[in-house]
């Protein structure tokens, strides 16, 4: 299951690349965000319950999808790049096993303990 699992985040990220790849913007616009949703670590600043709603918010594959959505209904590029980036990052995170996180612990996720 944990393969097939890592094989659907893997086309997700594929997709997420692929569709970036249909803008006319340079490469540099995704190398340079792709880590950008992880600035919602800092809610852990603030605690554990506020850090894992601040990390899962901006990991929301469902967020990338309708932000970049209304970026192609209203043909905003800002919010097509953002929702790419969202999306391709909370794949590309899923991949390597950081799943959305539950409120006991930055390392309690969906996807089990991280370092299990």
């Amino acid at each position: 299951m944990k393969t097939l699992l890592k094989l659907e985040e893997f086309g997700s990220l594929l997709l997420g690349i692929y569709l970036f790849s249909t803008l006319d913007l340079s490469w540099w616009w995704f190398i340079g965000f792709f880590l950008v949703p992880d600035i919602s670590a800092l809610g852990y600043l603030a605690g554990p319950k506020i850090g894992a709603w601040c990390y899962n918010f901006l990991h929301l594959k469902s967020l990338g999808i309708l932000c970049y959505l209304l970026g192609a209904a209203f043909s905003l590029i800002e919010f097509q790049v953002a929702g790419l980036i969202i999306f391709s990052h909370a794949a590309f995170d899923r991949l390597l096993g950081y799943g959305l996180k539950y409120e006991t612990g930055f390392k309690d996720t969906h996807l089990g303990k991280i370092g299990n």
